[in-house]
């Protein structure tokens, strides 16, 4: 099963449907598709086959059809038809007198279905919009929709430039917004002045997001400030946390020094280390030496070393070693007893020279005869 990515805006969030019927798409082509907001033409995204790692929820709609070549210039015509429907929504909704700002207008790919995105100041009240939906459906024969959006979609959707002189981050390459909190102003040190970090749509700036992490990250591993530590040129005082350097501004004396996070030594915890390590050994259960550990305590140590893998208990006196024990042994001394003469082959014997014989190496020992038969006992017959 193939999944396909498609995404209705230049700058929108992706949306997947099953591509199994249309195996051979590409990044780029058009497609139509069926959706909430009825037939929609989308630009292909990405082409993935359904694994574990792409996770998508609930079923997927299938892709109907790609576009022609006519459906694109139909698509291309209404485009040009939406700046006419602005102005004529915008005269009718000033004559209504409703609160809202009508920011955009529309059209779907074939003219049947026209939605009007709008905004407003008042975020608790909600604004009834039938009045202006029944004037518009007078001026227009598709279906007219109204749907309301949020300030930070409002600054996507009219573009320009942020407080950065680059263009916004949201008609760039947001898709998604992420939620943006005070706290990470603080964590950042920022000045928490409103005309800093707030945006052009009157929210949080996007952009407090990125580097929060990083921040966070480093702060764990650098003292806090007014905090008195250990550095090369002395004891100091930290004056200031430096997070992307990974090192703090400390004050040693008259004088302020930038010491990385490797050369910091915390006098608090070194303190604390050596008043232990000089406090005598408590013993009982509270030993931190390992000399005064109760004998219970020892004896399951002892047992536990004893049952480790690769272990041997020694017998005890008067007790039989195990057959292993024994075969463990023997094999111990012969590996360190050392080479006898015999063992060692002759100087002048050549490596490859024939065994000897079985009569050869079967001696006897010396001072015992062979058995007689009995006909040598009995001496000669007759």
């Amino acid at each position: 099963m193939y999944v396909a990515g498609i995404r209705f805006q230049s700058v929108g969030k992706v949306y997947h449907f099953d591509a199994s019927a249309h195996a051979d798409l590409r990044v780029g082509d058009y497609v139509i598709v069926e959706t909430t907001r009825g037939r929609q033409m989308g630009e292909v995204a990405s082409v993935e086959s359904l694994t574990d790692q792409l996770a998508v929820e609930g079923p997927l709609k299938p892709i109907e059809r790609r576009a022609t070549g006519r459906d694109l210039a139909v698509r291309k015509y209404w485009e040009g038809k939406e700046l006419e429907a602005i102005i004529i929504c915008r005269e009718v909704n000033k004559n209504l007198g409703l609160p809202i700002k009508i920011v955009r207008a529309e059209y779907s790919f074939d003219g049947t279905r026209l939605t009007f995105l709008y905004s407003t100041d008042s975020e608790d009240a909600k604004v009834d919009t039938k009045d202006l939906r029944q004037e518009m459906s007078k001026s227009f024969r598709a279906r007219i929709e109204m749907k309301l959006i949020g300030p930070r979609d409002v600054a996507k959707l009219l573009g320009g430039f942020g407080a950065c002189g680059e263009v916004r981050c949201c008609s760039r390459f947001l898709t998604e917004f992420s939620p943006v909190s005070i706290k990470m102003a603080k964590e950042q040190g920022i000045s928490l002045n409103p005309q800093e970090i707030t945006g052009m749509c009157g929210r949080l700036r996007c952009c407090l997001v990125y580097e929060y992490e990083q921040y966070v990250m480093a702060r764990k591993s650098l003292p806090s400030r007014n905090k008195e530590i250990g550095t090369p040129h002395g004891k100091g005082t930290v004056v200031d946390i430096l997070p992307l350097k990974e090192s703090a501004l400390v004050q040693v004396g008259d004088q302020q020094f930038e010491v990385h996070r490797e050369q910091i030594v915390p006098l608090e915890e070194w303190e604390a280390l050596q008043k232990r390590a000089a406090e005598p050994c408590p013993g009982g259960e509270n030993c931190t030496c390992g000399l005064h550990k109760p004998k219970a305590q020892a004896s399951q140590e002892d047992g536990a070393q004893a049952s480790a893998p690769g272990t041997q208990r020694k017998p005890e006196r008067g007790q039989q070693p195990e057959p292993s024990d024994r075969r463990a042994r023997r094999e111990h001394r012969q590996a360190r007893r050392p080479e006898r003469p015999a063992d060692k082959p002759a100087p002048n014997k050549p490596a490859n020279d024939a065994p000897r014989s079985a009569e050869r190496r079967s001696r006897r020992p010396r001072g015992k005869q062979p058995p007689q038969s009995r006909a040598q006992h009995d001496g000669p017959v007759a």
